[in-house]
């Protein structure tokens, strides 16, 4: 665990945009258990690319790892440099998932994303790793 950066420094600044390699891990304690992890955020935000306007959602993440585990603090720091990324919503979710597995090449995967209402919509985005493995419904709040 000793190549953790995150994990125990408060003084760490949050990153000014998203990078996959703000995101750390460690190895899986029960390899081959699969045992079901979930993550979530409802504080996440980004930038929508033509008005400039915040966007605000709910962020879930479940999966079934391989070998390695994501440790929280860094995925919060990555949910985190998204803050002022332009992108469309679906664009957002798809990075995230894409990086994630990038990092942790996990069993299985599911990144969910609730957006906040505009002009009375709310968008919810859902993206499935292996893609194959998209199933409805995905997860339950």
């Amino acid at each position: 665990m000793d190549d953790l950066k995150l994990l125990g420094r408060s003084e760490t600044r949050l990153p000014e945009k998203p990078d996959r390699s703000i995101l750390e891990t460690f190895p899986n304690p029960s390899p081959g258990s699969h045992i079901v992890i979930r993550l979530e955020t409802r504080e996440f935000t980004s930038v929508c690319p033509k008005t400039g306007q915040p966007d605000f959602a709910t962020i879930q993440l479940e999966y079934i790892p391989g070998e390695r585990c994501i440790e929280t603090k860094s995925l919060k720091f990555y949910w985190a440099s998204f803050r002022n990324y332009q992108a469309f919503n679906e664009q957002v979710i798809h990075r995230m998932l894409q990086d994630l597995v990038a990092v942790c090449d996990p069993h299985k995967m599911v990144m969910v994303g609730q957006f906040g209402s505009r002009g009375g919509i709310q968008l919810t985005v859902r993206a499935a790793h292996p893609d194959n493995q998209f199933q409805f419904p995905i997860l339950n709040p």
